[in-house]
């Protein structure tokens, strides 16, 4: 049956994180039960204080085989390399 539940992709946020990361994927009905069965599943260990679930059909993502076509266009703009900047001596961890 959970083959025709829609695919929902998984992100928590651990205790000590800032952000949310991928973990994982799963087949649930609708976004409540795919939260409750993330929370099964991802969390057993109390690691998590934050769980987003996303219907994987909504994702929109660009393609690794064009990957060099994509990102390309950035590597053009030298103004976003830090090369034509002045460091000053007193900022050491820039």
């Amino acid at each position: 049956m959970s083959g025709m539940w829609p695919l929902w992709e998984v992100f928590i946020r651990a205790r000590r994180g800032m952000s949310h990361i991928h973990v994982g994927s799963l087949h649930a009905p609708d976004a409540e039960m795919a939260l409750r069965h993330a929370r099964d599943v991802y969390t057993r260990r109390g690691e998590g204080v934050s769980i987003w679930v996303v219907p994987s059909s909504q994702i929109t993502a660009s393609s690794p085989d064009e990957k060099d076509a994509f990102f390309d266009p950035a590597a053009d703009k030298i103004y976003r390399h830090p090369t034509f900047y002045d460091v000053p001596a007193d900022a050491p961890h820039l």
